[in-house]
C-alpha cells in the first residue's frame, strides 16, 4: 500500500513540528499527543494538508 507524508501541527500554537507517513486510503485526520517545543508541553498535534 503506498504511503504519503503529512505534517502534524500543534493545536495550541499552530507550529508544524513533526512529519509522518500515513496510508493513502485513511479517512480521518490523524491526531497524536506529542511534545511541542514552542509550547514547552505535550499537546495534541493534528494532521495538516
Amino acid at each position: 500500500m503506498p504511503q504519503k507524508k503529512v505534517s502534524l501541527a500543534c493545536e495550541v500554537c499552530g507550529s508544524r513540528n513533526y512529519t509522518t507517513n500515513v496510508k493513502k486510503d485513511h479517512t480521518k485526520r490523524l491526531e497524536i499527543k506529542k511534545y511541542c517545543k514552542n509550547c514547552n508541553t505535550s499537546t495534541i498535534h493534528e494532521e495538516t494538508f
